[in-house]
């Protein structure tokens, strides 16, 4: 991280990150109501509205698809120049959770008219670029319109392989569930907005936020994964939910296995419980049942809203060993549960074997 600025941008905005999203509830009774989004791709459309995925996906031809997504949201830490890093690495995401790689990208900005420097506005840009260099992606342009609330985000398409894609109704039963970073930005950055995050916690929030799904995606697709999605506003459960309600499947998760980032768990207990995150654990009452031995804190950050978490993948047992490779490579790579029969988008958590 770099020396904060006197300006706190985290003061700015009633959200953070990715917890400023609309409340899941809100959003599916949203996209309920459209239909008709993407006729005119006909039978070049692979994913769409309907799949209700990470991204949109188009057919090429010659062996490519191309990855269409975007993301923004208001300011999730104080340095904007890690802001901007945090932002393309969280819309990159989209792109890595389908297994495809970012070519290109378009700013996306909001901000105030008077008041806040636009030098800060650089700062978050140059961040952006220079996490988008590291991916590979090229940021070719973008759009700004003033607005009291500062958000920055970026819209990005990517390239894959058709057959190889990564999506969210690919589960099967048995499929081991591996998370590939540790849960817990949404606390800490809601303590950092109320200036209670230990300098050291920020810099492990900030570098799990920055580190790119790249290589987990790469590794997950040679591996034959063909379902992932990546964990953000709507939690781990979340959108796990979502996975198995596609697939037609439940699960089981182990609150042990899950990993949390340093002092997630204290901050929890001392209240620093984003709204997108009590929004989550309001909608999945009806799909989650949490066991009684599973302690209070470790089930809020299980509902987390995060920003730029990890990728969630279902994998075959057959790439059980897929996970040692990632752990090999620094990936904090874990398997929380396994996918099993039963009502669809339901979801057990238990504490231990």
């Amino acid at each position: 991280m770099r020396e904060n600025t006197t300006v706190r941008l985290t003061t700015l905005s009633p959200g953070a990150g990715c917890a400023c999203k609309l409340p899941q509830a809100s959003l599916e009774t949203l996209m309920t109501s459209l239909n008709g989004f993407g006729a005119g791709a006909a039978d070049d459309l692979l994913v769409g509205l309907p799949e209700g995925d990470d991204a949109a996906v188009l057919r090429l031809g010659d062996g490519q698809a191309l990855i269409l997504t975007t993301d923004f949201f208001t300011p999730v830490l104080d340095d904007p120049y890690d802001w901007g890093r945090v932002a393309a690495a969280n819309a990159m995401s989209d792109v890595y959770a389908m297994g495809g790689r970012p070519v290109a990208a378009l700013n996306l900005a909001a901000w105030p008219g008077d008041g806040l420097p636009l030098e800060m506005l650089a700062d978050v840009m140059r961040g952006a670029s220079t996490k988008a260099a590291e991916g590979g992606c090229a940021v070719v342009g973008g759009h700004t319109i003033a607005d009291p609330v500062p958000k920055y985000g970026m819209a990005v398409i990517g390239l894959a392989d058709p057959t190889q894609l990564m999506t969210i109704d690919k589960v099967r039963p048995g499929d081991l569930l591996v998370l590939t970073k540790p849960l817990g930005t949404g606390v800490i950055v809601t303590a950092l907005k109320q200036d209670a995050a230990d300098p050291a916690t920020l810099a492990e929030a900030v570098t799990s936020m920055t580190t790119l799904n790249a290589h987990a995606a790469r590794a997950a697709v040679a591996a034959g994964v063909r379902a992932a999605t990546d964990v953000t506003g709507f939690g781990l459960l979340g959108h796990l939910r979502r996975m198995l309600s596609a697939s037609g499947l439940a699960a089981k998760v182990d609150a042990d296995r899950v990993p949390l980032l340093p002092d997630a768990r204290e901050l929890a207990a001392k209240g620093f419980v984003p709204g997108g995150t009590k929004a989550n654990m309001s909608f999945l009452t009806d799909w989650v049942d949490v066991a009684v031995s599973v302690d209070e804190e470790v089930a809020i950050l299980l509902h987390d809203a995060q920003t730029s978490g990890g990728l969630l993948l279902a994998v075959p047992p057959s790439a059980a060993d897929l996970v040692e490779k990632l752990r090999e490579h620094d990936v904090s790579t874990a398997v929380i549960g396994e996918a099993v029969a039963g009502r669809p988008g339901h979801i057990s958590v238990h504490a231990g074997a």
